[in-house]
């Protein structure tokens, strides 16, 4: 069996971060370990959510895995909270470099053509150093502007020309030699999809589905936690993404036609039993 590590914080209600990634990863046969960065008793959609960090906790944790003889066959990194928790997570990293790893990262700090409150210039630096350890990179829009330096497009929800996505991916590559994904990617009028390539120059690989008129906290977890499974699964590049595409567009199709509070996050329930058909035949 496969196993991942995944740091990121634990939301104790509304499904995001670690509480997307457990029961994706444990579907798709991954034996999956978690570090949590910080507690929060909800996600940030509710008002008010009390808050734990964590810091001081991760180090030490990891340093009594490896006291154990413990190793992971890949490290998956979410939301980090600060740039004292990237500077513990690449300890972390350097810590189980020698079992070769594959690092995954999402580089979670903006949307819709903005940081996200309480990060700043000085995390967006300290977060890229952490980037340019990275085997396989996911960025969405907002966040391969602001880790290369680009300027956000006006309407960053819209559809872009594919030549920004090729331009991004290029400047991507030079803080990240493997592969680079720009997820949430949309050429074209109600679609959606990814734009990646494995190297500088390369080739890209685009794949667009349909958008779903419904956005729910926890997607770009969904998304990072399938395409982390299949890779580790062995599936190519191609298709760890695509499947990763179309499971989450079909989680949100789900979770709309459940008409729950969209606050709760993905209804993965109804959706789990297909992924782990297409990954567990």
């Amino acid at each position: 069996m496969k196993s991942l590590l995944s740091i990121q914080d634990i939301s104790c209600y509304g499904k995001c971060s670690q509480t997307v990634a457990l029961p994706v990863l444990s579907a798709m046969g991954i034996g999956t370990a978690v570090l949590p960065t910080a507690l929060l008793s909800t996600h940030t959609l509710y008002p008010d959510p009390v808050r734990q960090p964590l810091t001081d906790f991760l180090v030490p944790a990891a340093r009594h895995w490896k006291s154990l003889g413990l190793a992971f066959d890949a490290i998956c990194v979410g939301y980090l909270g600060s740039a004292d928790q990237v500077a513990a997570v690449r300890e972390i990293c350097a810590m189980f470099a020698d079992t070769s790893p594959l690092l995954i990262v999402d580089p979670v700090m903006g949307d819709h053509g903005r940081l996200y409150a309480g990060f700043d210039t000085h995390y967006v630096e300290a977060l890229s150093a952490l980037c340019r350890e990275a085997d396989v990179l996911l960025p969405n829009l907002t966040e391969a502007c602001l880790l290369t330096g680009t300027p956000c497009p006006p309407a960053p929800d819209g559809p872009q020309d594919p030549v920004l996505y090729d331009r991004l991916l290029d400047h991507l590559h030079a803080l990240c030699d493997g592969l680079c994904v720009i997820t949430g990617a949309c050429t074209e009028e109600g679609r959606t999809g990814f734009c990646a390539s494995s190297g500088a120059g390369r080739e890209t690989l685009r794949y667009q589905t349909d958008r779903i008129g419904a956005s729910y906290h926890g997607s770009g977890d969904l998304f990072t936690s399938v395409a982390a499974g299949a890779l580790l699964l062995g599936l190519s590049p191609e298709q760890a993404l695509r499947l990763a595409a179309d499971h989450t567009r079909e989680t949100i199709r789900a979770t709309a036609a459940a008409g729950q509070d969209p606050r709760r996050g993905l209804a993965l329930e109804e959706t789990l039993p297909a992924l782990i058909r297409a990954v567990r035949p």
